[in-house]
């Protein structure tokens, strides 16, 4: 029996994959508010998986260049919104840019040609808000993920709004009296 050159590091278990065989998270990322809930989830997803996110930052087809790639200023200012949340929980991440088409197609044309992008990174699940630019919203991304037989698509609700401030009336039991400032 003759001894292999190159010992394994995990002691005779197969090693893991390469990096191009990871399957990421997708998160589309369409520069509204919810993409904030959009990337929780997916990170969590991804957490649970142990993949990193593929965070797809949507641009408008008027902003099409060779020079719009990841590291471009909209793109970044896109990310820059949901870096707050996901940074912390040390989950890796590949930007990617996706342009809308010019108008004139039909409506599930942007979903079936970022559905694409995704199986291009061998993305398993999707994860889009159900309001979204049109084609770009869940329900749409689910429907072309149907015809196509693409990936599982997670549909984020938007976070409801609530006030920062609390009521100041003074018939409200918690809130106290409000009394002009006087000097005497």
């Amino acid at each position: 029996m003759t001894r292999s050159l190159s010992p394994s590091p995990l002691g005779g278990a197969p090693l893991p994959a390469r990096a191009g065989l990871v399957q990421p998270v997708a998160a589309v990322l369409t520069d509204r508010l919810d993409d904030v809930a959009v990337a929780e989830v997916a990170s969590r997803i991804a957490l649970a998986r142990r993949v990193p996110l593929l965070l797809t930052a949507v641009m408008p087809p008027h902003l099409r260049g060779s020079d719009l790639g990841p590291a471009a200023a909209p793109v970044r200012a896109v990310l820059a919104r949901v870096m707050p949340k996901i940074g912390p929980l040390h989950v890796g991440y590949i930007p990617e840019v996706f342009h809308l088409p010019a108008q004139g197609g039909s409506r599930l044309t942007a979903a079936k040609d970022l559905l694409a992008l995704a199986s291009r990174h061998r993305v398993p699940e999707v994860v889009a808000s159900r309001r979204g630019p049109e084609g770009l919203d869940a329900l749409a991304l689910i429907e072309a993920a149907a015809l196509r037989g693409g990936p599982y698509v997670h549909a984020v609700s938007p976070a409801s709004w609530t006030s920062l401030r609390r009521p100041s009336s003074p018939s409200h039991p918690r809130c106290p009296e409000r009394r002009p400032f006087s000097n005497e």
